[in-house]
């Protein structure tokens, strides 16, 4: 965090009971499913002769989800769940160049440029330096290096933890590696699944920020009667919160 302006000690009032705040990245920070939305669109054009868009779109998240277990989760997987869909509709037959469409639409996705979401910043720069600022991120490893330094956000965190995977485990692990525990941490996300249920499960508390696209996966119910739970409509609101937690 060298380097950087500290906020005013004004700017926050610190609660004695939060010390740590855990920050998602992708679709809460800077945009990332709609990127595979169009994609997703691009590969059905490609396969429209083979079946209808409602067709596809199911084949290649059953792919998608059958694979997670193999190749976790991130644009690398994507692009392979992709190319064995292609596979199955077309039983086998599908053209060379298809399979080239495909590779080439993965590779412009790894190489899209970062697109941070409203308030992102500000947000960070109010928070970083009162509280242990933690990105945790699922995902591949180097694409997510990549957008976090693409985001010019990466100096506002303490700590960067990119993970196979988010389950209570991982935020009771995290929490107290880079905190005080999850009893006195905020996890901030846009899935209900991975980012909110699981950290309200060992106790932390948790702010919902919704995104308008939200991959099938990730969907869960949201819990609603769990007192540390928080929804709010941006990142704008975030700062607020804590104060009211404090």
């Amino acid at each position: 965090m060298d380097g950087r302006d500290k906020p005013d000690h004004d700017e926050v009032a610190v609660p004695d009971n939060l010390t740590t705040i855990g920050f998602d990245a992708d679709d809460t920070l800077w945009q990332n499913e709609q990127f595979f939305r169009l994609t997703e669109d691009r590969f059905v054009a490609l396969l429209g002769e083979h079946g209808e868009a409602a067709e596809i779109s199911g084949k290649l998240l059953e792919a998608e989800k059958r694979n997670l277990a193999f190749y976790g989760f991130g644009i690398k997987g994507f692009t392979l769940s992709m190319i064995e869909t292609a596979l199955e509709i077309t039983r086998g037959q599908v053209p060379p160049a298809v399979i080239g469409e495909i590779l080439a639409a993965g590779r412009e996705m790894l190489t899209h440029p970062v697109e941070t979401l409203p308030h992102a910043q500000d947000t960070l720069a109010a928070l970083a330096g009162r509280y242990r600022l933690v990105l945790i991120t699922k995902g591949d490893l180097f694409d997510q290096e990549r957008k976090l330094a693409q985001s010019g956000l990466g100096d506002f965190f303490d700590a960067v933890e990119i993970v196979s995977d988010k389950s209570a485990a991982t935020y009771e692990k995290l929490f107290a590696r880079h905190g005080d525990g999850p009893g006195r941490a905020l996890m901030v996300g846009n899935s209900l699944k991975s980012d909110i249920v699981p950290a309200l499960a060992v106790g932390a508390w948790a702010a919902h920020v919704p995104h308008e696209l939200t991959w099938a996966l990730e969907h869960a119910e949201e819990p609603a009667g769990e007192a540390r739970f928080r929804k709010l409509a941006d990142l704008g609101g975030l700062v607020d919160l804590v104060r009211e937690i404090g």
